[in-house]
């Protein structure tokens, strides 16, 4: 799908670069920044509105309400405007809003498979009018530095388009219920006191470690037997068997959710431990990134020296940033936060003192 540019909102004004493409799709993203200070000025009703893209031969704009439009306040509301004037003719076209990180709305299959929209002179505008509620944003990974971006992937619909629908890619979804069925599985592994029943084709196809282990030299060791795993809880053996088959940062248990955040760090620690021991690269990443948002004065020594053992570069960086804050510095320093990692890892030391020099 072709780029078409990127508007950037903030400060009253709108600032990027709009490109015309010839394609009969293509995308455009909108970045508002600084998001509070557009919102305490845009009054609900008013919107802001990106620049003008070009698209399968027409000209088009985004037009976001920081405060909702009339009929919905307390919301983000979005629309794709038809710039065009004299359009008698309706054009089809099919559209999505998602935010940058949504990646399983931004394929071209995905929004093929949405129904189609007349767009016209007469009706140039169609979209969301409750797109995400204020609060949710503000509460959401979506929102980051005061800052979020919307993505507009936008198809004009063709003679073609409109007699012949692709089917949506659903391999993913496929392969997840095949794990739920537990049809055809021929490996079972015991963790504690649990069974996980899996297939082998599966675990060989997405991790080294397991493909070594089942169709390797020592493979007749696994074939009758059940495998057992040493040293890993049982609710961790599940999220990475989920990860597998989902290639999606697994849910954490409903009750281990109600005993907290911290609770929810220490799993995913763990979590980081097993994706490193079974070489998931991926899901080890996804960790480091959901472990970034449990940083704090009591989590970032064990977090820290976590980043240390599995050299997850990223994670460790993160935690020096928030370790040189002098708040933070402080009252880690109170205590003995800082003596477990120079004794355990004198080199990070170095790294702090590098940190504070930069």
């Amino acid at each position: 799908m072709a780029f078409a540019g990127v508007s950037i909102i903030g400060d009253g004004e709108v600032v990027g670069h709009a490109i015309n493409v010839s394609t009969a799709s293509g995308y455009h993203l909108l970045m508002v920044n600084p998001y509070l200070h557009s919102k305490a000025t845009t009054p609900n009703g008013k919107r802001i509105q990106s620049l003008t893209f070009m698209v399968g031969g027409h000209h088009w704009c985004i037009d976001c309400y920081p405060n909702g439009n009339r009929e919905c306040a307390n919301s983000v509301s979005l629309y794709l405007r038809l710039v065009d004037e004299n359009v008698a003719e309706a054009l089809k076209v099919q559209f999505e809003f998602s935010f940058v990180d949504q990646l399983e709305k931004q394929n071209l299959t995905y929004i093929r498979a949405c129904q189609p929209k007349n767009f016209s002179s007469s009706h140039p505008s169609c979209g969301y009018k409750n797109f995400i509620k204020s609060k949710a944003l503000e509460k959401s990974k979506h929102l980051k530095n005061d800052c979020f971006t919307i993505r507009c992937d936008l198809a004009v619909a063709t003679t073609m388009d409109l007699f012949i629908k692709v089917p949506a890619f659903c391999l993913q979804q496929q392969i997840s219920d095949l794990l739920q069925s537990k049809e055809g599985t021929d490996v079972t592994f015991k963790v504690g006191d649990d069974m996980f029943a899996a297939h082998r084709c599966v675990l060989a196809a997405r991790s080294a470690v397991f493909k070594a282990e089942l169709f390797g030299p020592m493979k007749e060791r696994t074939i009758a037997s059940v495998i057992h795993v040493e040293d890993m809880e049982a609710i961790v053996f599940k999220g990475l068997i989920s990860f597998i088959y989902t290639d999606s940062l697994p849910e954490m248990e409903n009750d281990m959710v109600e005993e907290g955040e911290g609770q929810e760090a220490l799993w995913l620690q763990h979590l980081l431990a097993a994706a490193d021991r079974y070489d998931l690269e991926r899901l080890k990443v996804l960790c480091e990134e959901k472990l970034c948002e449990h940083i704090d004065v009591s989590s970032a020594r064990d977090i820290f020296t976590l980043a240390e053992r599995y050299n997850c570069y990223g994670l460790k960086e993160v935690c020096l940033e928030f370790i040189k804050t002098p708040a933070n510095l402080k009252e880690i320093t109170a205590g003995d936060g800082l003596d477990d990692i120079f004794r355990t890892s004198p080199s990070l030391l170095k790294e702090l003192i590098k940190k504070f020099a930069s």
